[in-house]
This record gives structure tokens, C-alpha cells and sequence, in this order.
């Protein structure tokens, strides 16, 4: 009897079974509103189709994004809870950032290059769709649309690309339930819907030498890869 009851005083100690961690902001996502910020990183790329266009001097030029230089883009969210598992989220922002398109002729092998720079407006919505929390950490996916508005100033070059965009985005993510926010790391990847190039170039009549590389191109289409850290 003894025995029996020191083993049941073990027990109720918590040393006979796992110890549960304590929950961080258990009712966290019972709220019908969540608001927070994130900070990040981007990387711009640039889908290119060449339509097989030949100069009068017999010249086939041919565009590529060779290299990806990292941007920043800071949002703000707003999280409106559904149910259980899904929740609508708008995170307007602003993301800066640049991309190199580097410009061959296929015969001389003569190279040019263009540094495209842009300040874009976004304004994404996402359907987020959670999985159970396990502790402190619930892994998620998103799908949504988002739209973008290039403030930089236009000038003239080789290519220039229109001011408004939309893409389509899917991503995931983790929640982690810190004792006074959450921490959200997420990546997400933006596929161009819209052909961006400027194709009537009445600033190039005259110069048929830069007017040349808009003529090579039949679309071109815009992708990004977002990596942001929401505070939530």
C-alpha cells in the first residue's frame, strides 16, 4: 500500500509521464482581428520571350537576367480570422529593389546592359491555411493575388516596363508562439500575370539602335521571391 502510494505520488508529480510544454498565447488565434508588420527581403526576376526579330543589318539579340540582387520590402498585416484554419490576410507594403538585364547580339557577341531599378506599391491577399499547432509552432500555406504599382520615375532606355502589375503568389510558413507575439518567418513566390513591356516606344522613332531590343521581345513577364519576417 505504501508503494502503491508513492507511485501514484510520483505520477501526479510529473515524473511518471512527459511534462507538457507550456503554451505561449494559447488563445492567440481565437481573436477575430490580428494586426502586425514584417521586414524582409526580395530577389526580381524577369521572364523574357524573344520573338526571333532580325535588324535590317542581319542582328538577333537575345536578353537574360543573369544575377539576382536581394531588395528589402517592409509590410504591414492585417489578419481576419474565418475559421479553425483558414484566415484572409492584407499586407500592403512597399518592396525596393533591382534586377541587371544583360543584352547579346548572337553574332558579334556585342553586350549591353541595362540596371532596372524599381520602388513597388504591393497590396497582396492571401488565403492562409493552417495546420494544428503542435506546442508552439503551426505550420501553414498561402495562395492569394497581389497587386503592384511602380513609383519609380520612368526614362528612356533599351526597356522600359509598365507601372502596374498583378501576380499570382503561394507560399508557407511557420507560426512561432513567442510569450509576447508571435514570430512569423514565411517565404512566397510571385508568378507575373501581365506582359510588362512597353511595347510602342514613341520616344524611340528616332533611334532605331535602342528601339531594337523592345522589337526582339514578344513578352515579358515579372517574378519575385519574398522572405519575410512578420511580428504579429
Amino acid at each position: 500500500m505504501t508503494a502503491m502510494i508513492c507511485i501514484m505520488g510520483v505520477y501526479s508529480c510529473g515524473y511518471g509521464k512527459p511534462i507538457n510544454k507550456l503554451l505561449n498565447r494559447p488563445y492567440a488565434d481565437l481573436k477575430p482581428w490580428h494586426l502586425g508588420f514584417s521586414v524582409g527581403f526580395h530577389v526580381q526576376d524577369l521572364n523574357l520571350t524573344h520573338n526571333g526579330f532580325l535588324t535590317p543589318d542581319g542582328e538577333k539579340w537575345s536578353m537574360e537576367v543573369p544575377n539576382f540582387s536581394p531588395g528589402f520590402c517592409l509590410n504591414v498585416l492585417g489578419d481576419l480570422r474565418l475559421n479553425q484554419y483558414l484566415n484572409l490576410r492584407f499586407s500592403p507594403g512597399i518592396y525596393f529593389g533591382s534586377k541587371e538585364v544583360v543584352m547579346m547580339e548572337y553574332a558579334s557577341e556585342e553586350i549591353m546592359k541595362q540596371d532596372v531599378k524599381s520602388a513597388y506599391v504591393v497590396a497582396p491577399l492571401d488565403l492562409k491555411i493552417s495546420g494544428n499547432r503542435l506546442h508552439n509552432v503551426r505550420p501553414y500555406v498561402t495562395a492569394g493575388i497581389m497587386a503592384s504599382f511602380d513609383v519609380t520615375k520612368k526614362r528612356t532606355d533599351y526597356l522600359v516596363f509598365n507601372t502596374c502589375d498583378a501576380y499570382l503568389t503561394i507560399g508557407l510558413g511557420v507560426d512561432f508562439y513567442l510569450p509576447f507575439f508571435k514570430l512569423i518567418p514565411e517565404v512566397k513566390f510571385c508568378f507575373g500575370l501581365t506582359d510588362i513591356l512597353k511595347h510602342k516606344r514613341p520616344d524611340l522613332e528616332d533611334d532605331q539602335y535602342m528601339y531594337k531590343i523592345t522589337q526582339s521581345l514578344s513578352k515579358v513577364k515579372s517574378n519575385m521571391v519574398v522572405f519575410n519576417f512578420y511580428f504579429e
